[in-house]
């Protein structure tokens, strides 16, 4: 008798456990309020691009958190962040998801992540004029060569270990690294592959031909690491949007 009295205690217990993991959860917040918050930059061309004039947004990230809004039944309200702060402001619940960011090692630390649904790839760019100048990763890792890095990127970190006999100069966003170059402050800046071939089709910047692609990194959305049940929610999002060929469609509206 005492056997089943403690089995069904604890079944009990743990069901009150699941309920009240489920009444914590981001999911039931956004249903409840009927907003979906994201944190993004407005500073990652095509991902996402924020339009001063209007403050709106607009980006392959947009895309993807209009549509999870959309079949959420909720609306979306986009809150600016930056890159040193992202992260921070998903753990602080200052917004339950961010756009795309790199998957790494220091950021699984503090947070959770969706399903991966996109990746990238990392080189380095100069001005168009320069663009003979470095022949590889080793002509940039030079003194007296000067690489340009956003504080709190990815970017940042790469740039240090690939380049640590460069003089890199590190800028706080919204500054960011191409505009070190472009502005002639700075020789070299690094970027993914998504953003360069966009920079280079806007601003005429040129990739550094003999340097080799590193770092790839998957891409994917931040979360609070604690919150299965949202984590639950979207990876599961993401798998059913992309059986439906969601993201190809937006890829390619993208040019990605």
């Amino acid at each position: 008798m005492n056997k089943f009295f403690n089995a069904a205690a604890a079944a009990v217990v743990g069901i009150a456990m699941a309920g009240a993991a489920q009444a914590q959860s981001a999911l039931n917040e956004i249903l409840n309020d009927g907003v979906l918050k994201v944190g993004t930059t407005g500073d990652w061309n095509p991902m996402s691009v924020r339009d001063p004039a209007t403050n709106s947004y607009k980006g392959f990230d947009i895309d993807i958190m209009t549509e999870l809004a959309k079949d959420l039944g909720v609306e979306v309200e986009f809150v600016p962040t930056d890159w040193k702060t992202l992260v921070n402001g998903v753990v602080a619940g200052q917004y339950h998801i961010t756009g795309s960011a790199s998957i790494s090692p220091a950021r699984m630390k503090a947070a959770g992540f969706s399903e991966s649904y996109i990746s990238v790839e990392i080189y380095p760019f100069t001005a168009k004029e320069n663009a003979g100048k470095f022949a590889d990763h080793d002509a940039i890792n030079q003194p007296g060569v000067k690489v340009a890095t956003t504080l709190g990127t990815t970017f940042e970190k790469l740039v240090r270990d690939w380049y640590p006999n460069a003089d890199i100069k590190v800028v706080e966003a919204p500054a960011r690294g191409y505009q070190e170059v472009l502005a002639g402050r700075a020789d070299v800046f690094i970027t993914s592959n998504i953003e360069g071939s966009t920079l280079e089709e806007k601003f005429g910047v040129a990739r550094v031909e003999g340097a080799e692609a590193r770092s790839p990194s998957p891409i994917a959305m931040l979360l609070p690491q604690d919150d299965q049940v949202w984590i639950n929610y979207v990876n599961n999002w993401v798998k059913v949007k992309q059986a439906k060929g969601f993201f190809d469609a937006n890829k390619a509206k993208w040019g990605l």
